[in-house]
């Protein structure tokens, strides 16, 4: 089967970004393995620029913007993470970044976003809110407006994170990730197809923020109207342009509750002594809740980012 995104875009993608970017430690721990009867390899990407993978796929999607697109400056939408990279990516390249966030976006990210220099714009929290509001501003200013996930360049930027974890740690049998609008999970399957498609690839979703699990079972895109789950970064639609790439290469998507997420991420807290934010911990919930699939299996894990509430944590 053909994809629009080959190994060498991939391998151009982690070239591009290699300098502004951290490499990520992979992490283990034994006690860890022995309540989920597998071995895991946790790639650490709470440890990354902005504190989460998607410092990967905002700075591949700015710096590979032509002269005459970057000069106006970029414009999204995001309730954080892919915020603060677009934002980064911005400052990197000298230019000006207009990012529409959901008032309910947790305060340290939207510091962090401000921190950066970006012209922030607080929005109802929906996605015709989201979206609406970036139109406009895109109209105001002629900035080019960057998906925070439903991008080749998004998608590409994140395979980079996959394709590390492969070269550092390339005898596993498995990798899960998390599933939102599905830019990291798309960019894993394409560099796990490429480099060894004898790897499983699993997705770990909310309960409360079903579309993708939905969309598989109906074989088409299928929203969730209101989705509300702890895990904030998950609540983004299925991108188009995503979903044609997990559909045939995804092995399944697992569901979580917010308490299976909320004690997966204590158990992390407390085992590998990092901080892991709610999305970050579904992938670990998942696995847990299915051990039988992953028994006795060398499993990655992406931890996805570390940007925590601090003031509100769930336990």
């Amino acid at each position: 089967m053909e994809f629009p995104i080959s190994l060498e875009d991939i391998i151009a993608a982690h070239q591009r970004i290699a300098p502004y970017i951290h490499r990520t430690p992979i992490l283990t721990s034994e006690s860890v393995d022995k309540i989920a009867g597998c071995e895991l390899y946790f790639k650490c990407e709470n440890f990354q620029k902005v504190g989460a993978f998607k410092a990967r796929g905002g700075v591949n999607a700015v710096l590979s913007l032509p002269e005459d697109q970057r000069k106006n400056g970029v414009v999204t939408h995001s309730s954080g993470n892919h915020a603060q990279a677009i934002a980064l990516a911005a400052k990197m390249a000298g230019i000006p970044a207009y990012i529409v966030m959901p008032k309910t976006a947790p305060e340290v990210k939207r510091k962090a976003v401000a921190g950066y220099g970006a012209q922030i714009t607080l929005c109802e929290p929906t996605q015709q809110s989201r979206e609406e509001n970036a139109a406009r501003i895109q109209k105001e200013t002629g900035a080019t407006f960057i998906s925070p996930y439903n991008d080749y360049s998004v998608i590409t930027g994140q395979a980079s994170c996959a394709k590390e974890l492969l070269e550092d740690q390339p005898d596993l049998d498995i990798i899960i990730a998390p599933v939102g609008g599905g830019g990291l999970m798309a960019g894993t399957l394409l560099s796990a197809h490429y480099i060894n498609n004898r790897i499983d690839v699993y997705a770990g979703e909310p309960e409360g923020a079903k579309d993708t699990y939905l969309s598989m079972q109906a074989g088409e895109i299928t929203k969730v109207d209101e989705p509300s789950s702890i895990a904030d970064g998950l609540l983004a639609s299925m991108g188009d342009k995503n979903f044609e790439i997990i559909k045939p290469l995804v092995k399944e998507v697992f569901l979580v509750t917010d308490e299976e997420i909320v004690e997966a991420m204590r158990l992390i807290w407390e085992r590998l002594k990092i901080i892991i934010e709610p999305s970050c911990a579904v992938p670990v919930a998942a696995l847990l809740k299915n051990k039988e699939v992953f028994a006795g299996k060398k499993v990655g894990v992406i931890l996805t980012g570390g940007n925590v509430d601090l003031a509100k944590l769930p336990f």
